[in-house]
């Protein structure tokens, strides 16, 4: 089957991008600056992504909510802060969804766009699937309504440190609008047709649906807006960026920012096994104690039975030498023997060890003139747990890595930060 195009494929060929099939899509890898020092503008100032190929589906009507509870991991009556608040309109939560059996079919964002309306952010290629699986659960919901908007909104994330002083002069009115948006909030739509007092528009006119989410683990916005206003929107980001160090970035920055920041690659980190035992607890509604859930879900009765003993777990390397994460790529213990598997290793080229510990380019500590080389860092799926700091090695076709299993990889990160302190 052919490969599918994102409205800024133009771009990216004019631009000499490395180009790769991606989920269905041609997209790019790199640009001329390369993958360093795209991950490191993210870190350090700004990047602009182009995310066109990730797919929409919208739930709306009576019932739209009591169905998401049922095929949604998360709770959505006590998802919010500290307190577990309900889900209320202007955010989002991050869940997924699953089968009997409790694996994962995709990964997804829930958007509270309004009463009884729902926008449901999935991976390329997922639209289909995910609006089929929702109608599949709605017979017992008779009123509720999917949508799949699958290549009918294009998507771009500014993200790093610089990305509100970009963006707030594109923006009409953009200090009200950037006023008061915390992580996980969005405001506006990208329907043209859409009123109502939470609009925003770029100083053209053009209505877009801005939120504050991204997969990098850095300070950031991803912007919904029209496909045939997407270049236009490019361009003046990278023309407001340029002078705030602002570049283009592809999926092989994606791919190692979200690994130093710990998120999960949909069919690659989480997929077709239990999704339990996981960096994640936050996409499951465990209750107080913590070996419970507060609601009943799909999979969720096969998630309480699963076996206790597979572990999926964040490492780190001594160096930026990693291995190719492939069926083949084993685990090793300190005596040889097979452990797990890899699922994702890649390289922060942000961070490195100082004295034992791991250091970002932006830590406030870092000593002066620190210059990361960069680490390995990745996921592995574990036959037993492994606590942090437990050593291990990770070898495939070519050489052997050795690794410590950690709680966190690159510190520092700036996604959670105040928006007030980012201007």
């Amino acid at each position: 089957m052919e490969a599918k195009h994102t409205p800024l494929h133009n771009w990216h060929m004019a631009s000499s991008a490395k180009m790769a099939i991606f989920g269905g899509y041609h997209m790019p890898v790199w640009y001329e600056a390369g993958a360093k020092q795209e991950h490191l503008a993210v870190l350090t100032a700004a990047g602009l992504f182009d995310t066109s190929h990730m797919a929409l589906v919208t739930t709306s009507g009576p019932g739209a909510r009591d169905l998401l509870q049922r095929c949604f991991t998360n709770d959505m009556s006590r998802c919010m802060g500290a307190g577990k608040k309900p889900l209320k309109t202007g955010r989002c939560i991050y869940g997924a969804f699953l089968d009997e059996a409790g694996h994962v079919m995709d990964d997804a964002i829930v958007f509270y766009l309004a009463e009884q309306r729902y926008l449901i952010v999935v991976n390329a290629g997922m639209g289909g699937a995910i609006a089929g699986h929702l109608t599949h659960c709605a017979r017992d919901f008779p009123t509720v309504h999917m949508e799949d908007l699958t290549d009918r909104v294009a998507k771009i994330d500014l993200q790093g440190p610089a990305s509100a002083e970009i963006l707030i002069d594109l923006l009409d009115d953009g200090q009200r609008v950037l006023t008061d948006m915390p992580y996980f909030s969005f405001k506006g739509h990208f329907d043209p047709a859409a009123q109502g007092g939470n609009a925003v528009r770029l100083a053209g006119g053009i209505p877009i649906l801005l939120s504050r989410t991204g997969y990098t683990g850095e300070f950031g916005f991803e912007i919904f807006i029209a496909p045939d206003q997407a270049r236009r929107l490019w361009a003046a980001l990278l023309s407001e960026g340029q002078a705030r160090g602002l570049l283009p970035c592809g999926l092989a920055a994606r791919d190692s920012l979200r690994t130093g920041a710990v998120l999960p690659l949909s069919h690659q980190d989480i997929g077709p096994w239990p999704f339990v035992h996981h960096p994640w607890p936050f996409a499951l509604p465990y209750d107080d104690a913590g070996i419970g859930f507060t609601k009943d879900f799909i999979g969720s009765a096969a998630l309480l039975k699963a076996d206790a003993t597979r572990h999926t777990l964040p490492f780190a390397g001594y160096d930026l030498r990693k291995i190719t994460a492939d069926n083949n790529a084993q685990v090793l213990d300190g005596e040889g023997k097979s452990i797990g598997t890899v699922l994702t290793c890649a390289t922060d080229m942000g961070i490195d060890r100082i004295d034992g510990r791991i250091v970002s380019i932006t830590s406030p500590d870092r000593p002066d003139g620190f210059t990361p080389r960069g680490l390995c860092c990745g996921f592995l799926f574990a036959d037993t747990h492994l606590p942090p700091q437990s050593e291990v090695w990770l070898k495939d076709h070519r050489r052997t890595v050795k690794v410590e299993i950690v709680k966190d990889i690159r510190p520092n990160r700036t996604a959670r930060r105040p928006i007030h302190t980012m201007l």
